[in-house]
């Protein structure tokens, strides 16, 4: 059956079907969405709680715990992390792939519902929620900055008309906004005067309390009119509140201004925004789980000019980074990558063809080819990223491999004297079936990609389908427009004689020493068979020892990290090292822009500032993000007591809990008290690998405590509850809002504290007073004693356990599998006890799943291209012959990567699993050559072999040369986002170059020898069947 011949005959109609395709898949290339990688975002969603002044240890064990017993009870939940701050617990759920984000959003507020009863009281605010990873990368960042607003006022209207319209765009998960806190009016009582006065400091809150009260007073009405009730139960301004009458003495009036100053200032002092040096509010943008980085940017971008006009005159916003950016640039090498290749193509087929007519027909194939993939890729609801763009970059040396092998079998009829109608329809029907073969057993090496399940199978399926899909695009205008333009463009005077002469000579000079070559090595076929072995197990030698990694570090243009510094800090002290680091960071000539802040809307500590950093484009830079990061971090180690941790933000980011540094080890235990014996310890053993660096630890344990021994009999002496001792020192020390104020846009607090000129240390617990039940005032040192103590500033859980994560990043020269060996080697030298476990997180933990599944993702692609080969060949041995290409395949890939000192990462596996594909190939074409001869022409095993390698010997290395070119600008790394494309492409080109050069020659030796294995087991077969010789 010809399948070409309907096509062959209907010029007009192959056509337009051929336009057809092409102008589907461009008007599909305009609506396809971009993004940097395919979607495989963990549904992720961050739960927050917050008691004002709680400690950690009161909200990791009074928040945190009952809340994560409930949480953990939802379907789905493969990971749950949370960290306790000073007021703040904030809890993340990540949920398997396949949940639905919304479903699971719903069940964590039925969860939250069901804990509220176990939660504190004095939680004024129940739990909320929000849709994102506060571990994931931000995608854009926004500052606010004036020479005539302050901090608090900037803050106010970012909080207030920026953060809420940004949230509202879809595709935004949260908006965290940093660099100050919300304007408040602030009562610093002095505790001298309140002894002076008798006065308590509850008699002080009390008074506070009761002034604002904005309540509901009703409604009076008359026979013609309605009246509301209001009245000035609000004191809006710090000077309303000075004429307050707290109390007494006497007969004469107590009132807050003999007690206390008033000042209008910020809820939390304890924060800090730079832009370029520059006072800023920075709003740091992330987007939900799944949603495409792309528009969510441009959606942003396009309101920006809208909230411009809604904020006061004298403010300025500004884009202080888009990751959009960056990703379109690295989108645009890739798009130049492909043209070059399909450019490079087009010239080797020039170069082997030598006419222009011809060469015509495969540079239509493969743009249609493309084309129509781009259509079913939008029915598929793919996007274009770098994993589809690659795709298609490798693609375009295989989907040309259908039409040359068409071409060159019609062209080779026509040099027979054929025309050219009856040499498209002889010619095509004869290599249909070797056309089916290369295809699909192309495709089936991508069987155990499809199968997989998690990250990595998500990442990848968009890559195997979209080649996949390229293939079957391919194989069906190789089958139809190919034969179709040939029986129309080809000329028999140009068929073999129009190529430059040089180029010709080489070919059939190359051709004979082929020809020489290849008799030689049947002769001497156990030699060739030796060496084959060697190469299977020279494969296993070089893959046990190239270093491993997960996914190749990418280089964004963008740094994120810490600054950290000595957990006793003060405020003021830990203020100025950011402002010293900061202009250290921003006088570097690579950088663009950096933001740093401490504190912000979720909280932290006063130790450590979070850092942003923008780097100048690729081609503007002195070096990689890695080279500045090293640079950075020997420039700032003249700042003492401060550390400046930094890492390159990547596209992928894995797990919930956020760190300084890219990799993640967390140690878990039952008891807090052993947790903090150990991690010092591990941390230092980690410290000290030559393989690691920027190790450090997101546990906080050694900040100052006072710690108060209450003197129970004394106090039941005096008769002082321990609960009225408490509430004594959250007023004085806690930052108590005492009351709100309630304005049109917002709601602002009341806060009351003891004088903060005189809270710098513990001596100021000696000025508190206690207030008996008899109204009697008792100084708190009268029945207790203070004693400094180390004190946690945070607490993380993992999986309900308390926890902690130490962060790494990888010391030059260095892979994942290294510090992978070297972490273990290290935990079992310090001897660990069994009751403190450690392990990787995030991606680690992923880079150590998929270095287990590597061997069994080969070797199912191997077993699956067998069973297609055997189910096409009816056959059991020659699946085998043509198998016994993809060990020097293998070799070559592992050597280029060693060579190239670059690690064996999932990219350069998805390298090796084409090369199965590919490299096939040249036995199909030799393979089905060698059949059909034996059996129409009943020709020996041996010159059928011989034959089918030098008639074959031309579209062999055409193909093999096209696919290597195809892939050479990946494996070459242009511009932005290069670090991600090269293992792809040196993989396959180094594995090409090994497997051209061998299987020319092992291919026939190991058909010979199982067509002999064949004929044993016919003559035995024979043998058996004979009657018995009767004597």
């Amino acid at each position: 059956m010809n399948l070409s011949a309907f096509f062959i005959r209907r010029p007009v109609a192959t056509t337009l079907l051929t336009i057809g395709i092409a102008l589907t898949g461009l008007f599909a290339f305009q609506v396809l969405p971009i993004s940097p990688l395919p979607q495989v975002d963990f549904p992720t969603i961050e739960v927050r709680a917050s008691v004002p002044g709680a400690s950690p240890e009161t909200m990791a064990a009074t928040v945190a715990t009952p809340l994560e017993r409930s949480l953990g009870r939802i379907a789905g939940v493969t990971e749950i992390t949370s960290s306790s701050t000073r007021g703040n617990t904030n809890i993340t759920l990540q949920f398997e792939l396949s949940r639905d984000i919304n479903g699971a959003a719903r069940e964590v507020q039925s969860a939250i519902s069901a804990a509220r009863s176990m939660l504190p009281s004095s939680m004024i605010n129940s739990p909320s929620y929000r849709k994102s990873n506060p571990a994931d990368m931000p995608i854009m960042l926004l500052a606010v900055t004036s020479d005539s607003f302050t901090r608090g006022e900037m803050y106010d209207i970012a909080t207030t008309v920026l953060a809420p319209r940004i949230a509202q765009i879809p595709g935004v998960g949260d908006v965290n906004v940093g660099g100050s806190a919300l304007p408040a009016i602030r009562v610093n009582v002095n505790p001298a005067q309140l002894a002076s006065y008798g006065v308590s400091l509850e008699d002080v809150r009390k008074t506070l309390s009761a002034t604002n009260v904005n309540s509901p007073k009703g409604i009076v009405e008359t026979a013609g009119s309605r009246w509301q009730v209001i009245a000035n139960d609000q004191a809006l301004e710090p000077s309303d509140y000075l004429p307050l009458i707290v109390s007494y003495r006497g007969a004469t009036p107590v009132r807050l201004s003999d007690l206390a100053t008033v000042s209008l200032s910020v809820e939390d002092v304890r924060n800090a925004g730079l832009l370029n040096g520059r006072t800023a509010i920075v709003l740091v943008i992330t987007r939900q789980p799944g949603a495409n980085i792309i528009e969510t940017v441009d959606r942003i971008k396009a309101k920006i000019p809208d909230l411009q006009a809604q904020i006061p005159k004298g403010m300025e916003m500004s884009a202080a980074m888009d990751r959009s950016i960056t990703i379109r640039s690295s989108l645009h090498e890739v798009e130049r990558s492909l043209l070059l290749s399909v450019f490079l193509v087009t010239l080797v087929v020039f170069l082997f063809l030598g006419d222009a007519r011809m060469t015509l027909i495969p540079a239509i194939v493969v743009p249609v080819s493309i084309l129509g993939t781009f259509a079913i890729m939008a029915v598929a609801g793919f996007s274009i990223n770098n994993i589809t763009l690659m795709a298609l970059t490798v693609a375009t040396g295989f989907v040309v491999d259908d039409a040359i092998v068409v071409l060159e079998n019609v062209s080779r009829h026509m040099e027979k004297g054929a025309t050219r109608m009856e040499a498209a329809l002889k010619g095509a029907q004869e290599v249909g079936f070797t056309v089916l073969s290369i295809s699909v057993s192309l495709m089936a090496v991508f069987i155990p990609i499809l199968m997989m399940g998690g990250l990595v199978g998500r990442l990848f399926r968009e890559f195997a389908i979209t080649l996949s899909v390229a293939i079957i695009v391919s194989l069906v205008v190789s089958l139809s427009t190919t034969p179709m333009m040939c029986s129309l463009l080809l000329k028999a005077k140009a068929v073999g004689s129009a190529a430059p002469g040089r180029i010709e000579r080489f070919f059939a000079w190359l051709l004979e020493r082929y020809r020489r070559s290849l008799r030689w090595v049947l002769d001497h076929s156990f030699v060739v068979l030796l060496a084959l072995v060697a190469t299977v197990a020279l494969n296993v030698v070089l893959y046990s020892v190239i270093p491993k990694g997960f996914f190749p570090q990418q280089d964004t243009g963008f740094l994120i990290g810490n600054i950290d510094a000595d957990q006793s800090i003060s405020f003021r002290e830990m203020e100025q090292k950011m402002v010293a680091i900061s202009d250290i960071v921003r006088a570097d000539p690579d950088v663009s822009v950096i933001s740093v802040s401490i504190g912000g809307s979720r909280g932290g500590p006063v130790n450590s500032a979070r850092l942003y950093v923008v780097l100048k484009p690729l081609s503007e830079r002195t070096g990689s993000a890695d080279a500045i990061i090293a640079r950075l971090r020997q420039k700032t180690a003249v700042v003492t007591g401060a550390r400046l941790v930094l890492m390159s933000a990547q596209d992928i980011r894995i797990g919930g809990r956020s760190s300084a540094a890219l990799y993640q080890y967390t140690v878990q235990a039952e008891e807090l008290s052993a947790l903090n014996a150990w991690v010092p310890k591990i941390q230092a053993a980690l410290a000290g690998l030559p393989e690691l660096t920027d190790v450090n630890t997101d546990t906080q344990n050694r900040g100052l405590q006072t710690y108060v021994t209450y003197d129970r009999d004394k106090m039941a002496a005096y008769g002082i509850p321990v609960d009225v001792a408490n509430r004594t020192l959250y007023d004085a020390f806690g930052q108590l809002p005492v009351a709100t104020i309630y304005k049109s846009l917002n709601q602002y607090r009341l806060v009351m504290e003891v004088n903060s000129e005189r809270t710098m240390g513990p001596e100021a617990l000696r000025d508190i007073t206690v207030v008996t039940s008899a109204g009697k005032r008792v100084p708190l040192m009268s029945f207790a004693r203070f004693e400094p103590a180390n004190a946690p500033l945070n607490v993380n859980h993992q999986s309900q356990f308390v926890a902690t994560t130490l962060s790494f990043n990888l010391a030059p020269g260095k892979t994942l599998s290294d510090a992978d060996e070297a972490i273990r080697r290290a935990m079992g030298e310090i001897g660990v006890p069994s009751s403190v476990q450690g392990g990787f997180q995030g991606t680690a933990k992923l880079f150590q799943a998929s270095l287990d599944n590597q061997p069994f993702l080969i070797l199912g692609a191997i077993l699956a291209m067998y069973v297609v080969l055997g189910i096409l060949y009816e056959s059991w041995i020659h699946p085998i012959t043509i198998l016994s290409t993809l060990p020097s395949a293998g070799i070559g890939a592992l050597i280029a990567l060693m060579a190239f000192g670059m690690e064996f990462s999932i990219i350069a596996l998805i390298g090796v699993l084409l090369l199965i594909g590919i490299v096939k190939k040249n036995a199909i074409m030799m393979i089905d050559f060698a059949l059909e001869a034996e059996r129409r022409d009943g020709i020996p095993a041996r010159e059928a072999i011989f034959a089918a390698c030098t008639l074959r010997f031309r579209p062999i290395m055409m193909t093999t040369l096209a696919a290597m070119f195809g892939a050479l600008p990946l494996a070459i790394g242009f511009g932005e986002g290069s670090e991600l494309r090269q293992p792809l492409g040196i993989a396959i080109v180094g594995g090409l170059l090994l497997s051209q050069l061998l299987t020319l020659y092992t291919t026939p030796v190991v058909y010979l020898y199982f067509d002999r294995l064949r004929l044993w087991t016919l003559r035995r077969r024979a043998a058996a069947a004979l009657p018995p010789v009767v004597s």
